[in-house]
């Protein structure tokens, strides 16, 4: 595995691959990425992982100095999965100011990005950048991300890249929560209570599949659970999963996200929801 810290190198390294699968990544790096890392040998002959913590994603308040930058011990744990690993300095990756962005679809300024503005614009951007940077065949993210997801499949369509987006399914604990490198901002008691959020999801898909279709009320009633547990609730909804627009009853194929702080640490999660015909 080699690892390679600037885009000439790169570029140099994949001029003869003919099948490259991508997984990009912030780091801090846990079994959710290494099961993409994995999934990637499926889709490709050469695997690459990035490895960069993007500045443009984050807001003035939000965690960028604090997260938690491991490079040594994320390339111990891909050694063996990749066979190369793109870890960029932000000098690399933006020698200029960056005054060129992608300008995200309108989905962008709700759920996630109603509290986070701008955030979808800095992620498409970088995204971006590493596609072009990298030249993959395939491109692999978690569907954790549900929203990033729906947004990076509609630039890569529209700017007719010729990349195959794969969306994997979430990795979770033992006990559900779903896997990401914030989990580790938790107190032990808020571990404990983290899992609340996909179990009040989970009880929002059985509630629709036994025939609810009040889906106000379905949301109204998981966020007061959730507020009685400590949480601040940013979103929760069911939305349709074509266009993340609000959940109507003529669509068969929902998803239900959730953004949420416990303490000081903003979970994510979500569950699709596939109805009968």
């Amino acid at each position: 595995m080699q690892v390679i810290s600037t885009i000439a190198e790169l570029r140099a390294r994949l001029s003869d691959e003919l099948a490259i699968a991508f997984v990009p990544t912030m780091g801090n790096l846990h079994e959710g990425h290494l099961d993409l890392v994995r999934l990637a040998r499926d889709h490709g002959s050469c695997v690459v992982a990035s490895i960069f913590v993007n500045p443009l994603q984050f807001g003035p308040n939000e965690d960028f100095d604090r997260y938690p930058r491991t490079l040594e011990a994320d390339c111990a744990k891909l050694q063996g999965l990749a066979d190369v690993v793109f870890a960029p300095s932000v000098d690399e990756m933006y020698p200029v100011q960056q005054t060129v962005f992608i300008e995200p679809p309108p989905i962008a300024n709700e759920l996630c990005g109603a509290s986070r503005p701008g955030h979808f614009r800095g992620m498409a951007t970088v995204v971006l950048k590493l596609l072009n940077i990298v030249q993959p065949q395939a491109a692999l993210f978690g569907k954790k991300d549900y929203q990033q997801l729906h947004i990076i499949r509609q630039m890569v369509g529209q700017l007719n890249l010729p990349i195959r987006i794969v969306g994997a399914e979430t990795v979770r604990a033992a006990d559900g929560l779903a896997l990401s490198s914030r989990n580790q901002y938790l107190s032990e008691t808020e571990r404990g209570e983290a899992v609340s959020l996909y179990r009040t999801l989970q009880e929002i898909r059985q509630a629709i599949l036994q025939g609810e279709r009040n889906f106000e009320q379905l949301q109204q009633r998981a966020v007061e659970t959730l507020a009685a547990g400590g949480w601040q609730v940013d979103y929760l909804a069911v939305r349709n999963q074509s266009d993340l627009q609000p959940a109507s009853h003529a669509q068969r194929e929902l998803v239900l996200l959730a953004a949420a702080r416990l303490g000081n640490t903003r979970l994510l999660d979500n569950i699709e929801v596939c109805l009968a015909d």
